[in-house]
C-alpha cells in the first residue's frame, strides 16, 4: 500500500529557470532597443524626478528674467508674468509637498525660491526704472523702447 502512495516532486531548480528566462528576456528587450536607437539614456532626458521638477521650474523662471536675450536683436528679453508663474508653481510645490521631502530637497527648494524672488524683486525694479527713464509705464507692453535694450511681452 506504501507503493501506490503519490509521489510529490519538488523541483528545487525551478527558480533559476525563471531567473535565467527573465535574464533572457531583458537582453532581448535591450537589443531591441538598440536596434532602434531607443536606449532612454540616448535621449538625453534627465530622470524624471524631484530634483528634475525643480530645475525645470527654476530654468523657466531665470529665463523669463532675462536670461536669454533675442537672438535678432541681441535685447534682453523679460518676461515678469511668466517668470512670476513660475515662481509661483514652485510655491505651491513647496506649500503641497510640506513634510513629504527629504532634508535635502526641502532645502534645495527653499534655497531656490529665495533666490528667484529676490532676483524677481531686482530685476521687476529695474525695468521700472528703466520705464521711468525712458517715459514707458512700467511692464513696457511688447517692444520697449530700444535705448532700454529690454524686451517685455505684451
Amino acid at each position: 500500500m506504501a507503493d501506490d502512495a503519490p509521489k510529490i516532486h519538488v523541483d528545487t531548480d525551478w527558480k533559476a529557470q525563471a531567473q535565467a528566462e527573465k535574464e533572457r528576456l531583458a537582453r532581448l528587450e535591450q537589443e531591441k532597443q538598440a536596434q532602434r536607437g531607443d536606449t532612454g539614456r540616448d535621449r538625453g532626458l534627465p530622470p524624471a524626478d524631484f530634483r528634475t521638477l525643480v530645475g525645470t521650474l527654476a530654468s523657466q523662471a531665470i529665463m523669463g528674467l532675462g536670461a536669454m536675450g533675442d537672438p535678432k536683436t541681441g535685447r534682453v528679453v523679460v518676461d515678469l508674468d511668466g517668470s512670476k508663474f513660475a515662481i509661483d508653481l514652485l510655491g505651491v510645490l513647496e506649500e503641497k509637498s510640506r513634510g513629504n521631502l527629504t532634508k535635502d530637497e526641502s532645502t534645495e527648494l527653499t534655497q531656490v525660491l529665495l533666490e528667484l524672488r529676490n532676483r524677481f524683486v531686482q530685476i521687476t525694479q529695474l525695468v521700472a526704472k528703466q520705464a521711468a527713464a525712458t517715459g514707458q509705464p512700467a511692464g513696457g507692453g511688447a517692444g520697449a523702447s530700444p535705448a532700454s535694450g529690454i524686451i517685455t511681452p505684451g
